[in-house]
């Protein structure tokens, strides 16, 4: 019983905000209001994924729009070509990308600074061109059209709600998993190598290798929201997936601070809300996103919430009680206390 109220209780902050997303549609009837949530849970899991190269490994990658667009785009082709379910596309798509990632991070991730961001920024634009020029497979310019939606045991997903739902329950998963990620012997790798790479290399810790696996998990975690951003929208095309997008979520990383988990999850829900509220004027988006871009490097470089790490567990000192040994014989404090006395006197 007490494991059971321990686990509960460590992890109330996770708890509570799962069930506030999850019965949130109750007390919000309002499918614009859950539109905007949908694609805050969109760019929550393209800013998580990149916090993971950018915030916590210390690189700096310009090119995620190009896995988020290969997971749409493999997932939208296998699903209109071959008639596969979503349940189907969505890992095949987070497979595409994460395998891409792989074979493209082996031969580019000796550069460092500005030569990798020119890099990934040429990746993504190459990726780009593919998706543009390869119009029998990804139908060119037009994109791709009549991608069926998700269905769960014969219900369609024609409403927003189901959509919704699947998207909280996809970024419980995703921040859950990166939470334990960066707590684990993994996470404190990547974050040695970020803050002093050549002394990490000293200590014996395979940088390429290290390097590369957090390269391809954010790629696979980018897949997953193209994924479910293609079958959500039902259309997809090469505008959706330009260097701009990449800049977009370079944009909400830096705004709500990298290396750390709440950092992301902030930037992502503020711009999308500012962005919203401020619609009409939709067209200057790039011009506020460059201007916010500018005036945080300028006075508060690591964002709003960068600078410290926001564990989403709670914990609390334990005390441990000191045990005395004479002998073989183990006592408490107190006998321990006693004895101590006696032999003293």
């Amino acid at each position: 019983m007490k494991k059971v109220a321990y686990f509960f209780i460590r992890n109330s902050p996770i708890l509570i905000a799962s069930v506030v997303l999850l019965t949130m549609p109750f007390y919000m009837r309002s499918d614009y209001i859950l539109r905007i949530f949908i694609q805050i849970g969109i760019y929550v899991l393209l800013t998580s994924s990149l916090n993971i190269v950018n915030g916590y490994t210390g690189l700096f990658s310009l090119g995620h729009a190009a896995f988020f667009g290969l997971g749409a785009y493999g997932s939208a082709i296998l699903c209109t070509k071959l008639g596969v379910s979503f349940w189907l596309g969505l890992p095949t798509g987070i497979f595409i990308a994460g395998t891409v990632a792989f074979l493209f991070a082996k031969p580019i991730l000796r550069l460092r600074g500005i030569f990798l961001a020119l890099v990934t920024l040429g990746f993504s634009m190459i990726v780009m061109l593919i998706f543009l020029n390869w119009t029998g497979m990804t139908g060119g310019s037009l994109g791709i059209m009549r991608i069926p939606p998700p269905s769960f045991f014969g219900i369609m997903f024609f409403r927003p709600l189901p959509y919704y739902y699947l998207i909280v329950i996809m970024n419980i998963v995703v921040i859950f998993f990166l939470d334990r990620l960066v707590s684990s012997r993994f996470g404190l790798t990547l974050k040695a190598i970020r803050e002093d790479e050549r002394a990490a290399a000293c200590s014996g810790i395979d940088i390429i290798h290290y390097k590369t696996v957090a390269f391809v998990i954010s790629a696979a975690i980018a897949g997953m929201a193209g994924s479910f951003y293609a079958h959500y929208m039902w259309y997809i095309s090469p505008d959706a997936f330009n260097y701009t997008e990449s800049f977009i979520i370079v944009t909400m990383l830096a705004f709500g601070g990298p290396g750390n988990i709440l950092g992301p999850i902030v930037g992502a829900a503020i711009l999308i809300g500012v962005t919203e509220a401020f619609r009409a004027f939709m067209d200057f988006r790039m011009i506020f996103y460059g201007v916010l871009l500018i005036l945080m490097m300028v006075f508060r470089s690591k964002g709003l919430l960068g600078g410290r790490e926001y564990p989403l567990t709670i914990t609390w000192p334990r005390i441990r009680k000191t045990v005395y040994s004479r002998g073989d014989r183990f006592l408490d404090n107190t006998e321990a206390a006693n004895s101590d006395a006696g032999d003293e006197e």
